[in-house]
């Protein structure tokens, strides 16, 4: 079965709301095995409605609707679906008396323009909404049978659980074959180098594998497909071997949101903390980390440490060091996270310092460069990291990354690749820039 979603709102389209139904419905009708091959998103305009409609009847089986199921004049996804797929509506007594009802409950008088919200089709069915005013229904084309019309009323809250209690298990019903889905997620690695890797198994029918790239990682999503659950997520599993086999740790996670809420779990797991000291990137990281439930337990702290007096007062990072080397340079990032660890009493440290831009670099230390360090109180591992060309908020989430990167490695106790290792106190003298002290 193939299906086409379609959001209905002018609000959508003039960027007012942003279209997380849409997220919602292609995930969960991919784990139906129903390929979605389309999204559109169409203003509350009869003509252009009427249009879209007309388009996905022709080239797809299942047409879900989100939005457009309101009391207004310009509600009208029901009104047009029913004359396109020959259904026609009548008033729903029962229906009209649940509004009543809401509105009663509520303490007010149910508008009489929320009768049209108890319309509901003659042949089709109604999906029940226990979140709102404006029922759901099921609409089978009675010129073209086998192809079906979905509508949902647009907000989240109403959409999701109707369409969990009460079209998913229709369309399990009816669907041969489910699909499965597998994300790694990868970082340290680009997208370019990563193809070079694995580019023939990204050639697979089934289970298909595609890579997507977000600001310093790479998310590889396989996806199977069979006759059920446990048969597809095998699939699977069992293609995810070939891409650890070619990448190796540089795949950091299996079905996890993000790097930061990888590293609190494994903080979490090895009973391990870490403090943070940043300048550059302005307490983007201690945010990223705290953003994790249970960041609590391994977040000891974090000092967004901008200007050098503030670097030498509470990190404890050597005047001498800062004339120097300069904030910006592995000298100063190290000291950074040593001097932050031991103020928090931490297993771990991290400093990063750099140059965010768009201004302040130089030919020596260009917009981009960054130091970031990383402690355990035997060892610092210090990483230059240079972004070029890029905008200040994507040097900064760079820059928080590899941090993550190495703090996962730490506790995990992996190599650190392109990172030099200097003993605790030893200066963490890498071929260093000269140029004068910049408050990274």
């Amino acid at each position: 079965m193939e299906a086409e979603i379609i959001a209905v709102g002018t609000e959508l389209l003039l960027g007012d709301i942003l279209n997380t139904n849409a997220r919602f419905l292609s995930r969960e009708l991919a784990g139906l095995g129903i390929s979605v091959h389309f999204q559109t998103v169409v203003g509350d305009n009869p003509g252009r409605l009427e249009s879209v409609v007309q388009m996905a009847r022709a080239r797809s089986d299942l047409l879900v609707f989100s939005g457009g199921l309101g009391p207004t004049k310009d509600d009208l996804t029901k009104e047009t679906v029913a004359r396109a797929f020959g259904d026609p509506l009548r008033l729903d007594a029962e229906e009209l008396e649940k509004i009543r009802a809401f509105f009663t409950a509520a303490g007010r008088t149910m508008p009489e323009n929320n009768r049209k919200q108890a319309m509901t089709p003659v042949y089709g069915r109604k999906i029940p909404n226990e979140n709102g005013t404006a029922p759901g229904m099921i609409f089978e084309d009675r010129l073209s049978p086998g192809k079906y019309a979905v509508l949902l009323p647009g907000p989240p809250k109403e959409l999701q659980p109707m369409f969990l209690n009460g079209v998913k298990p229709w369309l399990a019903a009816m669907s041969d074959s489910v699909l499965h889905s597998l994300t790694l997620r990868v970082t340290g690695i680009g997208e370019s180098h990563l193809e070079s890797k694995v580019g023939p198994l990204l050639q697979n029918a089934n289970p298909t594998a595609a890579v997507y790239a977000k600001t310093s990682e790479v998310i590889l999503r396989i996806t199977a497909k069979a006759e059920d659950e446990a048969a597809a997520e095998r699939m699977c599993q069992e293609y995810a071997q070939h891409f650890y086999k070619a990448l190796g740790d540089c795949v950091y996670a299996v079905d996890k949101d993000s790097l930061e809420q990888v590293v609190v779990e494994t903080l979490a797991a090895h009973g391990l903390t870490v403090a943070t000291a940043e300048s550059c990137t302005g307490g983007l990281l201690s945010q990223r980390i705290t953003s994790v439930p249970g960041a609590s337990e391994v977040f000891a702290y974090g000092a967004c440490t901008y200007a050098n007096g503030i670097k030498q007062k509470m990190l404890g990072v050597k005047a001498e060091t800062l004339a120097q080397y300069g904030a910006v340079s592995p000298e100063t990032a190290a000291e950074m996270a040593r001097g932050v660890r031991a103020a928090a009493g931490a297993d771990f440290g991290v400093g990063i310092t750099g140059i965010a831009g768009p201004g302040g670099g130089t030919p020596e230390k260009p917009v981009g460069l960054v130091y970031a360090a990383a402690c355990s109180g035997d060892i610092t591992y210090v990483q230059r990291l240079v972004v070029p060309g890029r905008t200040r908020e994507v040097v900064r989430i760079s820059a928080t990354q590899r941090a993550l990167e190495m703090v996962r490695r730490l506790a995990l106790k992996l190599p650190q690749p392109g990172c030099a290792a200097f003993a605790a106190e030893q200066p963490a003298h890498m071929p260093a820039e000269q140029a004068p002290a910049h408050n990274g």
